[in-house]
């Protein structure tokens, strides 16, 4: 809580007397070790990702998103023709260093650059993807840019509150619980209580220093297990 006082003595926020705003995100490529980050494209990306969301352990893949299932080639195609035009949410995909192929999507949104307030957001890790570095790395990198480049001071997950998986992804990523906002949504034809985390810039330079020690090679044995996990890094850094 502030302790900060006006002339009347009531307490007031801190100061933030530089402040000009963070950027915009802008649809560039995003590199690192084991995947990169770029903007998405219908014809590069469309095959190779609905391969990758048909691939084996796809059940229930879409229950908390708010898009997909894609029965088909073209329903995805059609979805990413109107994703690849917007620019809030503004979407990226995935690409797994190794084999050059898509395997998943995030993006950007709740675009507020006056306050420094962005969202990540739908999050759509296929089978490929998930529990791997890359899911990781895809994450930090996204980081990276939100607080290295465009300099903004919140940075957001929110899920539905029934999607423990995501709760646990958030908690895993170094976001912070924020709370419950009960009926915030109304999708695929029911009520979502929604969960916000947040992370901060001002825990950043500790997260980012935990992301890099937990993604150097050394962390990994010969058949690519961890090590160290990212949440006990983030908590020494911390």
């Amino acid at each position: 809580m502030s302790q900060i006082t006006n002339e009347f003595g009531q307490p007031v926020g801190t100061p933030l007397p530089d402040w000009q705003g963070a950027d915009t995100p802008e649809r560039i490529t995003l590199n690192g070790r084991y995947c990169r980050v770029e903007p998405m494209q219908t014809e590069a990306h469309l095959d190779d990702l609905f391969d990758a969301y048909d691939a084996p352990g796809r059940d229930g893949f879409w229950t908390y998103m708010p898009v997909g299932p894609f029965d088909s080639r073209d329903d995805l195609h059609r979805w990413m023709i109107a994703a690849v035009k917007s620019t809030d949410p503004l979407f990226y995909t995935i690409i797994d260093q190794a084999t050059d192929k898509a395997v998943g999507m995030a993006a950007y949104l709740r675009i507020d650059p006056r306050p420094g307030l962005i969202e990540v957001g739908h999050i759509a890790y296929s089978p490929l993807l998930q529990r791997t570095p890359i899911a990781t790395e895809a994450m930090f990198l996204m980081m990276q840019y939100v607080f290295n480049t465009l300099g903004y001071r919140r940075y957001e997950w929110k899920c539905d509150a029934l999607n423990a998986k995501s709760r646990r992804a958030a908690e895993r990523y170094g976001f912070t619980y924020d709370g419950l906002f009960p009926q915030a949504m109304v999708y695929r034809g029911r009520n979502r209580d929604t969960t916000w985390f947040s992370m901060l810039d001002r825990d950043w330079p500790a997260i980012e220093r935990a992301y890099q020690t937990w993604l150097d090679p050394t962390n990994f044995t010969a058949d690519g297990q961890q090590i160290r996990k990212l949440q006990d890094l983030i908590t020494e850094q911390g």
